[in-house]
């Protein structure tokens, strides 16, 4: 009999894809406790190593990692000889935000507008589901070319690392040929691209202290000193007037030299609102990819509603630094902390905690897995070319593989494309994306194996 082409088999799983990935979205795998029981993510976890035990996977294991989350691992044998894949994607997510602002309940998969809505299903489930769906596109074309391994992290959001110290003390596990990351995405959906840098990141929480304790503002304020008015005048020192960041002591001029982002189309990707202007200097991908850029994430403060007229005696924020390739993550965070640390206004008591770092990446773009890459992307894209593009997010794992498995090629595919929305309210995935890029990776698995036999 005939096997069916890998495109075919592919559309006849999506309704399957469909399904499970609504199963997956359900689980509200956030990997901080304070915000979502822990139990979530261990039924996340529990869901991914029952699929891969399904598809024929030996030795599944949930890995208890240093940052007390749980990583799945699974290895699937290939022929005699043949090379080693690992496949990645994390089935923690990001915390749903506001969830009134959700169209549809952010842990419901929701049909809408030809797109699937949901938290994870671009960033990172559906990457999972990817790599099944791959897989299972193979198996029925003759068999899976390559053994596979399949790591599915548990903490990636929070950058905490736990992963990568485990990766770091059990270095065998991982290693691999190639290693296919699932956590990146298109330029734009309908143009198949390869990440080809990642901006690293820290994260810092700095706290302020001014006085014993809250006072009346009418009785004390103007002379008692506000920590709210002191962390706000702290942080707009990250920043210069055009909105350019500026840490004390680290270089924000590199520029990009590769596949630009034109200004009108960001403005619309980042719906930027009509009127206001773009931050920061140089060209929109010298900004997004190239530079370090900082953003305050949190802040602590009384909530406009039940406010009190009070001078306020502490204050506490959280502070995100991108770290772009050929600059290091440990060394902006010492610079970070030390700006913190000496610019708070008017002698107010600081502490600074660090909660996540990881460093830039950049690929070797010229290694034989992007050429089959390319053919893959330009069999599932008709009439397409692979692009390549930076991405201002941050993959830490990937310097950690890097690192423990120098001879390893490492690509960055995935489904985040901006309209995706990661991270943001109403996050989604495009079918057709999803369907297109699991064509892609089967094709690929299958021509990086033959490469290895020439």
């Amino acid at each position: 009999m005939t096997a069916r082409p890998i495109p075919e088999t592919v559309a006849s799983l999506m309704p399957r894809a469909r399904a499970e990935l609504a199963e997956l979205v359900a689980f509200q795998s956030v990997a901080d406790p304070a915000v979502f029981p822990r139990s979530e993510c261990e039924g996340a976890a529990n869901w991914v190593a029952d699929a891969l035990r399904a598809e024929g996977f030996s030795d599944v294991a949930l890995l208890d990692t240093p940052d007390g989350s749980q990583s799945v691992y699974g290895f699937l044998p290939g022929p005699a000889g043949s090379p080693t894949v690992l496949l990645y994607a994390h089935y923690d997510v990001q915390p749903p935000l506001d969830e009134a602002a959700w169209v549809s309940p952010p842990f419901q998969l929701t049909e809408r507008d030809g797109r699937w809505y949901g938290r994870g299903t671009a960033d990172c489930k559906g990457g999972f589901i990817m790599h099944l769906l791959a897989l299972r596109a193979l198996r029925a074309d003759g068999g899976v070319p390559v053994s596979v391994k399949v790591i599915a992290e548990g903490s990636e959001e929070q950058g905490t690392g736990g992963l990568e110290r485990y990766a770091e003390a059990h270095p065998e596990l991982l290693a691999a040929d190639t290693i296919v990351i699932g956590d990146t995405g298109n330029f734009r959906a309908g143009l198949p691209t390869v990440t080809s840098t990642l901006r690293g990141m820290t994260m810092l929480r700095v706290r302020l202290e001014t006085l014993e304790g809250n006072l009346h503002s009418g009785q004390f304020g103007g002379a008692a000193p506000d920590a709210l008015a002191a962390m706000i005048q702290l942080l707009a020192t990250l920043r210069s007037e055009d909105g350019t960041t500026t840490v004390d002591g680290l270089t924000g001029d590199t520029d990009w030299d590769g596949m630009p982002y034109p200004e009108a189309e960001f403005r619309q990707d980042a719906k930027v609102l009509d009127g206001v202007e773009l931050i920061g200097a140089g060209t929109v991908a010298d900004r997004i990819w190239a530079r370090p850029a900082v953003t305050v994430v949190g802040i602590d403060c009384p909530p406009v509603v039940g406010a009190t007229p009070s001078v306020q005696a502490s204050a506490r924020a959280q502070v995100s630094l991108r770290v772009p390739p050929g600059q290091d993550a440990a060394t902006a965070t010492k610079l970070l902390t030390a700006h913190l640390e000496t610019r708070a206004p008017w002698g107010a008591r600081v502490e600074v905690e660090q909660v996540g770092q990881g460093q830039p990446f950049r690929a070797d773009t010229t290694s034989p897995a992007y050429a089959a890459m390319a053919d893959a992307m330009r069999e599932a894209y008709p009439g397409q070319e692979m692009q390549s593009s930076g991405m201002g997010g941050s993959i830490p794992l990937c310097n950690t593989l890097a690192g423990l498995y120098p001879e390893a090629e490492i690509l960055l595919i995935g489904l985040s494309e901006p309209e995706a929305q990661i991270h943001a309210v109403n996050e989604s995935v495009s079918p057709e994306e999803l369907e297109r890029m699991s064509v892609a990776e089967a094709l690929f698995l299958r021509n990086y194996a033959e490469s290895k036999k020439a």
